[in-house]
C-alpha cells in the first residue's frame, strides 16, 4: 500500500540515533530514504550484536532505508551526494559540528543547489552560543540539561535507561520536517531547520525548571515516587512483587482508604485530608501503605486496586515487556534473518503499513551511483 510520503526523496547523512530515528519514521510513511554512511558504516552498527548478530540500535532505526557508503573527502563521492541533493526533497544530517560546512555543503550552498529542499540539521547545542562546537552525546546532554539531576534516588543521580535525548530530538526533527513539507506544498519554498539536543531536553525539563525557580531550590530526586503527588510510588507485596500506585484526587483517596487499605478513618485523618497535607506527610502515609501491601500478595492488592478504581502498574523488566499482552510487534528483515521489534505507536485505521528491510553497508551503493553519478 502506498504511504502518505510516497514519492518523497530523503537523503540523510546520519549516524547513531537522533537522525536515524527521524528518517526511520519518514521511511515508515513511504518516503525513499537514502542513508549515506562512511565507508566503514554508521558506528551504531557496532553498538552490540544482540539482535541476531546485528546491533539492536541499528536494526530498530534503519528499516526501510537504502544504504550507500561514500568517502566524502573524495571528489567523486562528494559529487554523487550533491547530485542526490539536487533532486532530494529532504536532507537530514547529524554530523559533528561544522562537518557539513567543511564538506562544502553549508546552508547557503544547499539552498543554491535546490531551493525547494527542506534541510534539517541536528546538533548538540545549535549553531549559536558558546557550546556550539562541542561534541554532544545522549548521556552528556542528560547531564548538561539537568535531566540526570532529577533522575535516580536521593543518594545518586542516574541516567535515564534509554537514549532519551537522541530519541526526543529525532521526534522534534520529524515533526518539524513534516511541518516544513506542508508549508512547501503551499509556498513551493524550502526550509532550513535546526534541532539541538539540548533544546529538546530543555523543553522536556520545563516543569522541574519552573518548580526550581519558583521554590528557589532544586526538586529532589524521588526514585519511583512523584515529587508533586502522594501517595504515588512503588509498594512491595508479600510475594516480593512491586506495584506502582497513583492517587490523583480526593475521590480516589477516599476509595483507596476504604477498599484497598480497609481503613475508612484515613479519609478524614487531618494529616492526609488533602493533597498538600499528604505531600507534607509523605513518609507517614507511605509507611502505612507499605505495611498494608507487605501483608498481601500482589494479586490480592491488584484486585483491591481494580475494585477501588485506582491507577496502578507493575514494575516490569524488558523480559516482562517481551511477554506483555499489549506489546505489538512487527517483523523486520535483515541480512541473516528476521527480527521482531515493537510496532510504531501511531496507527492509521484502514491502512496496513509496510516496513522495508534493514540495509547492509552500501547494499544499494552501485545502483544509487548509476542513478545519480
Amino acid at each position: 500500500m502506498v504511504g502518505p510520503l510516497d514519492g518523497l526523496l530523503v537523503v540523510s547523512l546520519e549516524q547513531a540515533v537522533a537522525a536515524p530515528f527521524c528518517t526511520s519514521r519518514l521511511a515508515d510513511a513511504g518516503a525513499r530514504v537514502i542513508k549515506v554512511e562512511r565507508p566503514e558504516g554508521d558506528f551504531a552498527r557496532n553498538y552490540d550484536r544482540l539482535a541476531k548478530g546485528h546491533s539492536s540500535y541499528f536494526v530498530w532505526l534503519n528499516r526501510g532505508k537504502q544504504s550507500i557508503a561514500l568517502d566524502l573527502k573524495q571528489a567523486e563521492d562528494l559529487a554523487v551526494l550533491k547530485a542526490m541533493l539536487v533532486k532530494a526533497d529532504v536532507f537530514v544530517e547529524n554530523l559533528a559540528p561544522g562537518a557539513v560546512g567543511r564538506l562544502g555543503l553549508g546552508v547557503d550552498v544547499l539552498e543554491g543547489l535546490n531551493p525547494t529542499l527542506v534541510q534539517c540539521h541536528i546538533s548538540g547545542y545549535g549553531d549559536h552560543g558558546p557550546h556550539r562546537d562541542r561534541k554532544a552525546y545522549d548521556l552528556l546532554i542528560q547531564a548538561e540539561s539537568g535531566l540526570a539531576s532529577v533522575t535516580g534516588t536521593p543518594e545518586e543521580a542516574a541516567r535515564v535507561g534509554i537514549s532519551v535525548c537522541d530519541i526526543g530530538t529525532g521526534m522534534y526533527a520529524h515533526a518539524a520536517i513534516l511541518e516544513a513539507l506542508i508549508e512547501r506544498g503551499l509556498s513551493s519554498r524550502g526550509a532550513v531547520i535546526d534541532v539541538a539536543m539540548f533544546d529538546a531536553m530543555a523543553d522536556w525539563m520545563a516543569v522541574p525548571l519552573l518548580q526550581a525557580e519558583g521554590a528557589g531550590t532544586n526538586p529532589p530526586r524521588m526514585g519511583l515516587r512523584h515529587p508533586s503527588i502522594a501517595p504515588y510510588g512503588v509498594f512491595t507485596c508479600a510475594d516480593g512483587r512491586g506495584v506502582l500506585i497513583s492517587i490523583q484526587n480526593e475521590r480516589e483517596w477516599h476509595s483507596f482508604c476504604g477498599i484497598v487499605m480497609g481503613d475508612a478513618s484515613l479519609r478524614t485523618d487531618p494529616r492526609f485530608s488533602d493533597a498538600f497535607r499528604r505531600i507534607e506527610n509523605r513518609t507517614v502515609v507511605d509507611d502505612l501503605i507499605e505495611t498494608a501491601f507487605a501483608a498481601e500478595s500482589h494479586e490480592t492488592m491488584i484486585e483491591r486496586l481494580d475494585a477501588a478504581g485506582i491507577a496502578y502498574a507493575m514494575v516490569n523488566t524488558p523480559l516482562d515487556l517481551a511477554e506483555h499482552p499489549h506489546l505489538r510487534r512487527i517483523d523486520v528483515e535483515m541480512d541473516g534473518g528476521t527480527v521482531s521489534v515493537p510496532a510504531p505507536p501511531a496507527r492509521r485505521r484502514g491502512r496496513a503499513p509496510a516496513f522495508g528491510p534493514v540495509p547492509s553497508i552500501d547494499t544499494d551503493g552501485a545502483a544509487i551511483r548509476r542513478e545519480f553519478g
